[in-house]
C-alpha cells in the first residue's frame, strides 16, 4: 500500500517545537468551534422552517435523477469532478478516484432528500481513497461509506476514526488542522473551518475542516462546513487552488447560529484564496436552511455576474461532471 500514515506534518514552514505547535493548533480549532446554543428567535424560527420548508417537502413528490451519460476519465494533469448531491464528490485527481462526504441518503430523519441520485455508488468506479470532512449525519452517512468501503483507506478528522472503524475501511487515518497524509503522489491537509464536529450533542471532541488535495499538477479544495472567517486567507496561501468546492447553502439556520456561508460569502472566500476556479456544494438536496431552495444558485450566480466571475464559477446538476 503506498498509503503513508508516517507522512502527518505540521503546516509548511513551521519550526515551533512539536508541543508547542499541538498547543497552537488546539487553540485555533477550538477559536473557530461554533457553539451550541441557539440564538434569541429560534422557537419563531422553527415554526416557520416546519411550515415554510419541511413540510412542504414532504408532501412534495422527490424528483427522478438525471442521465448525464458515462463518467468521464481525467488525465493525470487534470482534475475531474462529479457532485453526487448535498457536499457530496467524485473526484479525479493525479489519477487516484477519490469520493468525499458521500451520502445516498433519502432521508435524514424528517428530512427528505429532494431529487433521487443520479449517480449511485455503484455507478462509480473502484475508490481509491474516502476523505470526510466531519461527522455531522449529512456528510458522515455510515450506509454510503459502507457501500463504498473495500479495504482502501479513509481520512477524517481527528476524533472521527472511532464513527467509521467498522465499515470496512482498511486503513483509517485521523488528522489534526494543518497535518497532512500523502496516498501515491497525492498530499492531503486537513484546513481550518469555522464550524463544529459534534455527530451528538456531547462528542463536541470531534475536529472538522475542509481537505486541499495536491497533485504534482493540480490543486483542488473541498471546503467542508464552514461559516465565513479569516481562515481562507491563509489556506490561499498555503496552496494555489485550480478548484474550490464551496458550500452555498442552509445559511438561514432555524437555530440563528452563524454555521454555514451564504453565497455572497461563499464568493468571498473563493477570492480570499485566490482560486481560479468554483463550483457550489451544500444546496438544494436536503432543506437544511430556512431559505428556498432555489435561492442559493440564484444569489450565488447574480452575485458572480455583479463580480465579473460568472465564467469561473460553474452550477453542476447532481449527477453532472466537470473536468479542469
Amino acid at each position: 500500500m503506498l498509503f503513508d500514515p508516517v507522512s502527518l506534518s505540521g503546516g509548511a514552514g513551521s519550526t515551533s517545537p512539536q508541543k508547542k505547535r499541538g498547543l497552537l493548533k488546539k487553540a485555533h480549532t477550538e477559536g473557530n468551534r461554533i457553539g451550541l446554543l441557539p440564538t434569541e428567535g429560534w422557537r419563531k424560527r422553527n415554526i416557520q422552517f416546519l411550515n415554510e420548508v419541511l413540510i412542504p417537502t414532504l408532501f412534495a413528490p422527490r424528483q427522478p435523477g438525471e442521465d448525464f451519460g458515462n463518467l468521464p476519465v481525467a488525465a493525470k494533469d487534470e482534475i475531474a469532478v462529479t457532485w453526487l448531491g448535498h457536499a457530496g464528490f467524485f473526484c479525479q485527481i493525479g489519477g487516484v478516484n477519490i469520493a468525499i462526504d458521500p451520502n445516498w441518503a433519502l432521508w435524514h430523519g424528517p428530512v427528505k432528500r429532494v431529487r433521487h441520485p443520479s449517480v449511485w455508488a455503484h455507478d462509480l468506479p473502484h475508490i481509491d481513497l474516502v476523505l470526510v470532512t466531519h461527522a455531522h449525519y449529512d456528510h458522515l452517512h455510515l450506509p454510503s461509506l459502507r457501500k463504498l468501503a473495500a479495504a482502501q483507506p479513509i481520512i477524517v478528522p481527528e476524533g472521527v476514526g472511532r464513527v467509521v472503524q467498522n465499515c470496512g475501511f482498511g486503513h483509517i487515518v485521523e488528522l489534526k488542522t494543518w497535518q497532512s497524509a500523502t496516498f501515491q503522489d497525492l498530499r492531503i491537509t486537513l484546513t481550518p473551518a469555522r464550524h463544529w464536529g459534534a455527530r451528538n450533542i456531547h462528542d463536541t471532541h470531534r475536529q472538522f475542516g475542509g481537505f486541499l488535495i495536491k497533485s504534482p499538477a493540480r490543486c483542488l479544495f473541498h471546503c467542508g462546513d464552514s461559516a465565513m472567517f479569516d481562515g481562507f486567507q491563509e489556506i490561499g496561501k498555503r496552496a494555489s487552488i485550480d478548484l474550490a468546492l464551496m458550500p452555498i447553502g442552509a445559511y438561514e439556520a432555524p437555530s440563528g447560529r452563524q454555521v454555514h456561508m451564504n453565497p455572497e460569502e461563499a464568493l468571498d472566500a473563493f477570492q480570499m484564496m485566490g482560486a481560479k476556479n468554483m463550483i457550489p456544494m451544500h444546496y438544494d438536496t436536503f432543506p437544511l436552511g430556512g431559505e428556498p431552495l432555489h435561492e442559493p444558485a440564484l444569489r450565488l450566480m447574480q452575485a458572480a455576474r455583479e463580480r465579473g466571475l460568472e465564467d469561473r464559477v460553474r452550477l453542476l446538476r447532481e449527477g453532472e461532471s466537470a473536468i479542469y
